[in-house]
């Protein structure tokens, strides 16, 4: 994301020098690195395999998964679960992970609500992704959603015109991009679910393709 961060916000100060997964785990719980710290419940880091072939990277923690410490584990990480085992992808084998390591989120009643991490934040945030691919040199990384789209990309990707495009970006692995798994569940009809959702999976596929070496895609 082509955005300047300000100066005094990044997590840059909050990396260790070893980078592997429990050291970089471990030391992202103190990380202060931007404003979003302050009203989440902790750190969500990412976890899974530790020599994935797929990194998948979403747009940060939800509610349930701010309490629970771990990615994923709500409505739309169950329905990301079964989506990948329809793709022949074994969650235990991949990683998986957020772009923004808090959960942001404006008070509606009693219920916490999602609120959009703004570019200050994914770029103050990223330096964990990357220290996140360095340590376990995924094959792919899917980015699931804008957010995590173009804060790998940059501002200019459009997920609607390049989704399942296998894209090189410098200094990363290559990555595709398409929609979030909670965009599924906000459909209006069950049809529409069905459909997003199969096409959810396609792209999937593409990406479980793309690393076994069956088919290439894209323009490398």
């Amino acid at each position: 994301m082509s955005a300047v961060a300000h100066p005094e916000y990044s997590a840059l100060p909050f990396i260790p020098k070893s980078h592997s997964v429990k050291k970089l785990r471990e030391a992202a719980q103190y990380c202060q690195g931007c404003p979003l710290f302050e009203n989440a419940s902790q750190t969500v880091f990412g976890e899974g395999h530790s020599d994935p072939t797929i990194m998948l990277v979403g747009e940060q923690p939800g509610d349930q998964e701010d309490v629970a410490g771990k990615p994923f584990v709500g409505p739309a990480g169950k329905l990301l679960d079964i989506c990948m085992r329809e793709a022949g992808i074994s969650r235990e084998q991949a990683y998986v992970t957020n772009i923004v390591k808090h959960f942001k989120w404006v008070q509606r009643g009693k219920r916490r609500i999602h609120d959009q991490p703004n570019a200050m934040e994914v770029t103050a945030c990223k330096p964990w992704l990357e220290a996140e691919m360095e340590a376990v040199h995924p094959k792919l990384v899917i980015a699931l959603g804008a957010t995590a789209a173009q804060g790998l990309a940059g501002r200019n990707f459009r997920v609607t015109r390049q989704r399942g495009e296998i894209i090189r970006v410098e200094k990363y692995p290559p990555i595709m991009a398409t929609v979030h798994p909670s965009s599924l569940l906000r459909q209006a009809t069950s049809e529409d679910r069905h459909r997003e959702t199969h096409l959810f999976i396609a792209d999937l596929k593409k990406g479980a393709e793309f690393v076994s070496g069956k088919k290439f895609l894209g323009k490398l």
